[in-house]
């Protein structure tokens, strides 16, 4: 659709709708000014453009020439030509009025990037992009254009758009850090308001506040945050910045590594005006200075004395130079410089990724009972199978029964001598109680179990003419067996005293130990309830015995030492293996359910696990008590292992156990148990497991025992 009007001068204007040609917007229905013009240009859509006749085209052409320099022309509703000298009076539209043409929205224009429009219209219908030039024509098209560097491509509304001179010259500035609008003044006048000049009073004639001479109270509460802060740990103030190593090698292939090959030799002392060749005269010594200097040591002189010279020429050569030069060499040549590498380990690393306590539960952390009852201190303590009744000697020369749930007190057996040692017997068919007592052994009837037990018991403890001393080696007798009609039982007699006695799994065996001669092979003697007999261990010791103890599952016997751990095989009847201790004195051992670990606690505080699988060495070496460890126990059933000492602690661990042997022993400090008080420099005496719970009981030198649970 094209329509023709005549302007102010007489000539024939065509506009015509066309969508393929870049020429400014010429003929419009309002007024624009300049700044207008230039953002038709812009606009692609429902665009008119100005031609002219075939006769008129040069016509034309000058006539957007002269409109550009001078004036501006613009189309009427009517379809009349004017210029901006006609329209002054009205006002000229900003470029916030003109709306966006492709309605995008408040999305990124990368979800457009695939697609085949750039937004939507008023009426929601897609807006299709424009085809975009190429690289070569954009370049052909700037060789032809001068002007073509103005041109800049809107990706909003998808035209390009070319700048004026005023916003070229507005970017120029905006380049060089000047302000975009050359009328604009950064550094302008300052105006004083307010002129004091000609006042009576001085402007601020307030009197000074009294918040200026009183310490502020919000500055106190924050320095008292400030302090809590810290106390608490939230703050640190002592962390200082990690130091960036500045030092690399430079030639290396590792970027990382601070490795340096070159050594520089020490930076001597820079010289002062003492060695100048003409120093000033306090610097040159006197010659009582200079006898002094020959009375002190070689080592005490001063390794150089100043002296004046005229000129540097009058300067000597260093007499020693070609010495030290020797030695030197000398040196370099018989002691080289060595290079120690040195490995920067973090010590956090080194620590053993141990497993949550939360995860290793349950195992005794509360103290749940307390037995009350001796008058001295419990020495010993026992349990037997069922876990139901709990037996305790003391020095007071008692032994006590207990009921381990209620706290009661069963029975009670007098001997007038302080108790060693107790042990029950582990089969629940045989409830005996064994008790050492100076130099006797008792083998005591409980009076527990059914009819048929408590009758295989009393045939069992029946001493009669069959039962005589065992005489091995035609010598003296060992023990004596009798009866005791007193306590109800068997009593055997020793020609030492008793510490301990300890019981085979069976039930049928059991061995007693006298530590107090190295000489005596029948230090360690092993007797046989069932036939009365006794008889002695067919091995050397090699030194002083301390404790013993038989093997879970096989025919293996333990006897330690102070100093170490033998293991013997009583079927072959030979050493199977020595463990080596390191410790000052050993004080008493325990065997894993397993058989093939044994922990060993001495008397210096010391707890060591030895993996007899692993090697005859401490597997671990647990520092855990500041005094004598008096006993050790490891549980039936739990992978739980606990230490007594005199320092009125009991310590309970987390012992796994694994049968892959490719895997170590899992040991876990769980839990310090204290509540025991300290009697003549004695603590904690004993500890046992409850055979099934995760229990502890524990016997202390206060005359107390006390069971903790979880």
């Amino acid at each position: 659709m094209a329509k023709k009007s005549k302007n102010s001068k007489g000539k024939n204007v065509v506009v015509e709708e066309e969508e393929d040609r870049l020429i400014p917007n010429l003929l419009d229905e309002e007024p624009r000014n300049s700044t207008q013009e230039e953002e038709d240009k812009a606009e692609s859509s429902s665009s008119e453009y100005v031609s002219s006749d075939d006769n008129a085209g040069a016509e034309g052409a000058d006539g957007y020439d002269s409109l550009t320099d001078t004036e501006s022309e613009s189309v009427d509703d009517e379809g009349n030509v004017t210029t901006d000298d006609d329209n002054d009076g009205e006002s000229d539209s900003s470029e916030d009025e003109v709306a966006p043409r492709n309605t995008v929205g408040d999305v990124p224009f990368e979800w457009y990037k695939d697609e085949e429009h750039i937004g939507y219209d008023i009426a929601g219908k897609k807006i299709k992009k424009k085809e975009r030039e190429d690289k070569l024509d954009s370049f052909l098209a700037s060789a032809d254009d001068s002007e073509n560097w103005r041109k800049i491509y809107d990706e909003y509304n998808d035209e390009m758009v070319e700048l004026t001179k005023g916003e070229t010259k507005m970017i120029r500035r905006v380049l060089k850090g000047m302000a975009p609008h050359p009328e604009f003044d950064p550094y302008p006048t300052a105006v004083d308001w307010v002129s004091i000049d000609d006042a009576e009073h001085p402007f601020p004639n307030a009197p000074e506040p009294k918040r200026r001479f009183v310490p502020s109270k919000w500055e106190s509460k924050m320095i008292v945050r400030l302090v809590r802060g810290i106390r608490k740990g939230l703050i640190k103030v002592d962390d200082k910045p990690k130091e960036e190593n500045r030092v690399y090698l430079l030639w290396g292939d590792d970027p990382n590594s601070t490795e340096r090959h070159h050594i520089p030799p020490p930076k001597p002392k820079l010289p002062g005006h003492e060695e100048s060749y003409n120093p000033s005269l306090e610097y040159i010594p006197t010659e009582e200075e200079m006898k002094s200097y020959e009375l002190m040591y070689e080592e005490d002189r001063p390794k150089f004395i100043p002296k004046r010279f005229t000129s540097m020429r009058s300067v000597p050569a260093y007499n020693k130079a070609v010495r030290e030069t020797f030695d030197r060499c000398l040196d370099l040549y018989l002691c080289p410089r060595s290079q120690k590498k040195r490995i920067n380990i973090d010590p956090e690393s080194l620590k053993p990724k141990l497993p949550s306590r939360k995860d290793l539960k349950p195992y005794p952390t509360t103290c749940y009972l307390e037995y009350k009852g001796h008058r001295g201190p419990v020495v010993s303590i026992s349990t037997d199978s069922t876990g139901q009744w709990i037996a305790s000697g003391s020095n007071d020369g008692t032994v006590r029964f207990w009921e381990v749930e209620t706290g009661r007190c069963l029975r009670v057996w007098e001997f007038g001598e302080a108790v060693k040692h107790v042990a029950w017997n582990p089969s629940p068919e045989l409830p005996v109680l064994a008790v050492s007592v100076g130099q006797d052994v008792f083998l005591l009837k409980t009076g527990l179990g059914n009819g048929e037990e408590q009758k295989r018991v009393e045939d069992l403890l029946n001493v009669g003419s069959q039962m005589t001393p065992d005489d091995s080696d035609g010598g003296e007798s060992i023990v004596k067996w009798s009866r005791d009609d007193n306590h109800g039982g068997i009593r055997l007699n020793h020609f030492k005293t008793v510490s301990s006695v300890e019981w085979h799994r069976k039930g049928d065996y059991f061995s007693t130990l006298m530590p107090y001669d190295i000489l005596l092979l029948s230090s360690v003697l092993v007797h046989q309830l069932s036939k009365g007999l006794t008889q002695r261990i067919p091995f050397k010791l090699h030194g002083l015995p301390v404790s013993s103890a038989f093997h879970p599952t096989r025919s293996i016997f333990f006897i330690s030492t102070k100093k170490n751990v033998r293991v013997y095989d009583l079927l072959k009847q030979r050493l199977i293996k020595k463990l080596e201790t390191g410790v000052r004195e050993v004080s008493s051992i325990a065997i894993h359910p397993g058989g093939d670990n044994v922990i060993v606690g001495s008397k210096d505080g010391k707890l060591c696990w030895f993996d007899m699988d692993l090697s005859s060495q401490p597997y671990r070496v647990l520092n855990c008590h500041p005094k004598d460890i008096t006993n050790i126990a490891f549980h039936r059933s739990y992978p739980l292992f606990a230490s007594s000492s005199d320092d009125c602690t009991a310590y309970v661990f987390h012992g796994m156990v694994y049968s892959d042997l490719n895997q170590n022993p899992l040991i876990v400090p769980l839990e310090i148990l204290r509540g025991h008080a300290s009697a003549n420099g004695r603590g904690v005496l004993d500890c046992k497991f409850h055979p099934r719970q995760p229990w502890l009981f524990t016997a202390g030198a206060d005359s107390v025992i006390k069971l903790y649970c979880h």
